[in-house]
């Protein structure tokens, strides 16, 4: 049967943290056609879909992924044989079936993943289709415009700084080979900065430098310095945060800065950043569940600033459909792995845009070599994408396949 998927395998490989992950070989008519591997996030939301772990303190320190590779190599495999490989719905619901839970428990979303991303990759090959064009289909691609995490924070850094991520947004330029150029400057010139006050040290797990600072909001400044020295107005460059704020929400407070916030409070102080600085997007400035945070701020802030749900949505159409019915931010974060199907990411972004949201599509903590959001960004316009910094190479490894689209797709449109 032409173009029907004869067998998966999956194999452990290291992810860019060292912890072990999956990657899944898709074989079509007996031969080897796609390939795609799993990311792991660290700051993780409890709405995610479940990473199955084996446990054995004796092997990985217990993260180990043999009882997943097995679920794909002896369950799922022979559950899609004999599927075209370029049905992805049918592909998707088929193992979402098999497994039969919401969170994907039974199997492990990364199982699932895998076998969807490589099926998805074949699929591709099949029609002799950049990965990209076979997503987006007659609409075309657009390039999104890069949020690029300099500075680490949070759980991405062994640092005193609370916010996750501080990047910037090259968002007023005329192409995105132009946009990231001016990123990577930026990046360089941070560098410069905190080795003239005596702060450079370590990068964080997304390749941003990672000082100890005084406060949080002098990361802003440091971030206003490298804009600025690189020689870049905040008219081209702007800038976004990811607070990562269930991290630090502890007993209904926010401890940032060494104090106890409400959520009120903190919404304060996210008003009075917006006024002094080029601040585009906020993610996760409010706990996962503190939908009254959330609801607040994007009626009060909304009109002035894109406001994220990561943990707040997982990538789920269910929580995103909460999100709208009440006014919670006003653009969702897209991570395939939080949900676990590639059919279920791509109705998520649907519902959003259908809703006007925005989508931000985004790598995790713990990535590999994979380059297939990169892909996605394009083939779905998400207009944003987040990948690190510029540097290390599971982070670099999507900004090079961005450049390589950007060789057949030219438009590059500010969300801003």
């Amino acid at each position: 049967m032409a173009g029907h998927i004869s067998g998966l395998h999956a194999r452990m490989i290291l992810d860019s943290r060292g912890q072990p992950t999956i990657e899944v070989d898709c074989f079509v008519d007996g031969v080897l056609t796609g390939r795609a591997a799993v990311p792991s996030g660290a700051s993780t939301g409890q709405h995610e879909a479940l990473e199955l772990r084996d446990g054995d303190g004796s092997k990985y320190l217990g993260k180990g992924v043999n009882q997943a590779v097995s679920n794909i190599n002896d369950i799922i495999s022979e559950a899609l044989v004999g599927l075209p490989v370029d049905e992805q719905k049918l592909i998707d619901e088929t193992m979402i079936e098999l497994d039969g839970t919401n969170k994907k428990t039974k199997l492990g979303a990364n199982a699932i993943l895998g076998a969807s991303l490589a099926c998805l990759h074949a699929g591709a090959a099949v029609h002799s289709l950049p990965l990209w064009k076979y997503v987006g289909g007659v609409a075309g691609g657009s390039m999104p415009v890069p949020m690029l995490n300099i500075l680490n924070g949070g759980a991405h850094a062994a640092s005193n700084v609370d916010v996750q991520e501080f990047m910037v947004m090259p968002h007023g330029f005329d192409s995105f080979e132009e946009g990231l150029r001016a990123g990577v400057e930026t990046y360089h010139q941070l560098k410069k900065e905190l080795k003239q006050d005596g702060l450079l040290g370590g990068i964080g797990d997304e390749g941003g430098f990672a000082p100890n600072l005084p406060s949080n909001e002098e990361g802003l400044r440091y971030l206003m310095r490298a804009i600025e020295g690189a020689g870049y107005s905040t008219e081209e460059m702007g800038i976004a945060l990811d607070v990562a704020s269930t991290e630090f929400y502890k007993d209904g407070k926010y401890h940032m800065d060494g104090k106890a916030h409400s959520s009120e409070e903190l919404a304060d102080i996210y008003s009075g950043w917006l006024d002094e600085y080029p601040i585009l997007s906020i993610e996760d400035g409010f706990d996962e569940d503190d939908w009254h945070g959330w609801t607040t701020f994007t009626k009060n802030d909304g009109h002035r600033v894109q406001i994220v749900g990561d943990d707040l949505f997982v990538t789920q159409q269910e929580r995103l459909a909460q999100g709208i019915e009440i006014g919670a931010a006003n653009a969702m974060l897209v991570k395939v792995n939080q949900v676990g199907t590639i059919t279920e990411t791509l109705e998520a972004m649907q519902l959003a845009r259908d809703n006007g949201y925005n989508n931000v599509m985004s790598h995790r903590s713990g990535e590999t070599e994979d380059t297939t959001i990169a892909d996605l960004a394009v083939g779905t316009r998400a207009g944003q994408i987040k990948t690190g910094a510029p540097a290390r190479s599971d982070r670099v490894a999507k900004y090079n396949q961005l450049l390589r689209i950007a060789e057949d797709v030219t438009e590059y449109v500010s969300p801003f």
